[in-house]
């Protein structure tokens, strides 16, 4: 494979000098071809080498990062965020797939960035991904997630999803429309996700439900019926915090 071609963007001077010596170092598969202190600058710089990686900082003068997303029709390059950014947008960042480091910059950080970077060449539409990013930051709720599935990314509306049950290493998500999903990621990967952003409980060490389906639920029977006819088990240590849950939800 021929070199990663990578641009730099960022306004302080010491931070591109510092990230481009640590990518010539640990990084050799990657080849910095320019770098930018403003977004002006790093779009004529994008258009005229055609990078397949942009290091771009969030928080600069005049434009931010973000901003420099609304210079292209179409994105044909990976971005790596730099930033010091809140925890919410992070979190946002893993949803929608776009990587990410975090100032200042560690070594084994910036290899799993790269190691990230050659997965997705070639596999899933950037465009893709930075369209879910700005609908999950123009709201204060995340409104999509990217599901990893064996030939790239399908990206779901969580208003979609009724409930997603654990299987061993993976989950399973079913969706509104009767269909489900079989991914290989735990449970706790989506309840980290989606816990707290939304109408998702984790009512049980195996399921995750969306608040929104629920139809009725059985107090005795410690079991939820959701609007798909699926039927939910609610752990007997976690039914008080549920029913508390609930009860505001639907208040």
């Amino acid at each position: 494979m021929s070199k990663i071609k990578a641009i730099i963007i960022d306004d302080e001077e010491r931070a591109r000098r510092v990230l481009k010596n640590m990518l010539n170092e640990f990084c050799k598969d990657v080849e910095v071809i320019d770098s930018s202190s403003n977004v002006p600058d790093g779009v004529l710089a994008i258009n005229n080498l055609k990078p397949d990686v942009v290091f771009l900082d969030i928080e600069m003068p005049n434009y931010s990062g973000f901003e420099l997303l609304g210079f292209f029709r179409d994105v044909d390059f990976e971005i790596v965020f730099v930033t010091a950014y809140s925890q919410y947008a992070i979190q946002a960042f893993e949803v929608s797939a776009v990587d990410y480091l975090l100032k200042p910059v560690q070594v084994e950080q910036l290899e799993n960035a790269i190691q990230k970077v050659k997965d997705k060449i070639n596999i899933s539409s950037m465009q893709d991904r930075l369209d879910t990013l700005k609908v999950n930051l123009s709201g204060s709720q995340i409104q999509k997630i990217a599901v990893p599935v064996s030939d790239g990314l399908v990206f779901v509306k969580t208003e979609d999803i009724s409930h997603i049950n654990a299987d061993g290493s993976y989950s399973k998500i079913y969706l509104a429309d009767g269909t489900d999903m079989l991914v290989s990621k735990k449970l706790k990967y989506f309840e980290e996700m989606l816990e707290g952003k939304g109408n998702f409980y984790r009512v049980h060490r195996s399921h995750l439900v969306n608040l929104s389906f629920v139809r009725k639920y059985n107090r005795h029977q410690g079991q939820v019926e959701l609007e798909n006819d699926h039927k939910v088990n609610v752990s007997r240590e976690g039914k008080s915090a549920f029913e508390d849950t609930l009860a505001e939800f639907h208040g």
